[in-house]
């Protein structure tokens, strides 16, 4: 039997969205052509792997061991094409690392600028994703290291924290949200928000908190980049949520107020998680121990 690259993609998209509409959306496909190259699929196959549902579908257990091995075979994939291509370039070493948003804009900054200057031969392929989807990513072994933060389940993997921060709802002065010093994120759903672009694994992780409560953020304005989240409130655009860390970064005024989130999860712990720390090439260890050393909490 032969295997399309294709459809392991198109699949791995719907049940990361849970919905046949939006995974095609993701897959550049229709709607139609999706539907029906999955029912080819589960035809040469001969077993569902979809369950259409009311609120989407639900993969059945079929399609959770199709689901294992397609992301498998494309993370090795992945793999296999950024070693190919750090070769070509001449580095001696290849790290890649998954990452949240704030990770990336916040805490990996300074560290690469260390990193990089004392490994001149390594490549590091750093990519934005969300923590459950970096866990998956190192359990699969398409990816050496993830940095996450929240409540992601990594049992089976080896974790190290290294600092904490919180998310934080920012107005624009004289905003009714700011008139209580913390607020629960249902009772600011009825609010326009300045909203990181799609794809963001900040602004999945608070679409996924808002779908839980049944409802979708009125988002009113999107943009690139904490920084100019933070301008578009200050031009009173909206409100926005952004982790605290950022704010001890950009030069806050009077234009703009703050308000803290009680949610649980608005409370942030970052992880380092790998397979096995010990078992990481050495400038992949050196890599670890530069975040340790800057940030340990």
């Amino acid at each position: 039997m032969q295997y399309d690259l294709t459809d392991f993609r198109v699949f791995a998209n719907i049940a990361e969205e849970s919905n046949l509409t939006r995974g095609a959306a993701k897959s550049f496909l229709s709607v139609p052509a999706t539907s029906q190259r999955i029912k080819n699929l589960e035809d040469v196959l001969g077993v569902k792997l979809l369950q259409r549902t009311t609120q989407g579908v639900a993969i059945t257990e079929a399609g959770k061991m199709y689901l294992s091995h397609a992301r498998q075979i494309l993370g090795q994939l992945e793999l296999l094409t950024s070693d190919l291509q750090a070769l070509g370039s001449g580095a001696t070493g290849l790290l890649k690392v998954l990452a949240n948003t704030t990770a990336i804009t916040e805490f990996l900054p300074t560290v690469m600028s260390d990193y990089l200057g004392q490994h001149p031969q390594v490549k590091i392929d750093l990519r934005e994703r969300l923590s459950d989807e970096a866990v998956r990513a190192v359990r699969e072994g398409a990816a050496d290291l993830g940095i996450i933060s929240g409540s992601v389940p990594t049992e089976d993997l080896e974790v190290q924290s290294f600092a904490h921060s919180r998310l934080v709802v920012i107005a624009p002065a004289g905003h009714r949200v700011l008139q209580q010093e913390s607020v629960l994120f249902s009772e600011l759903l009825d609010e326009e928000f300045v909203a990181l672009l799609d794809g963001s694994a900040t602004q999945e992780f608070l679409r996924q908190h808002a779908l839980k409560l049944h409802r979708a953020l009125k988002v009113r304005v999107q943009a690139a980049g904490f920084d100019a989240v933070f301008r578009m409130v200050e031009a009173g655009a909206g409100i926005g949520i952004m982790p605290e860390v950022v704010l001890q970064r950009l030069n806050v005024n009077e234009t703009v107020g703050v308000c803290a989130l009680k949610d649980a999860w608005a409370i942030r712990e970052y992880q380092l998680c790998a397979k096995s720390f010990a078992n990481l090439p050495l400038f992949a260890r050196e890599f670890v121990e530069t975040i340790l050393r800057h940030y340990r909490l």
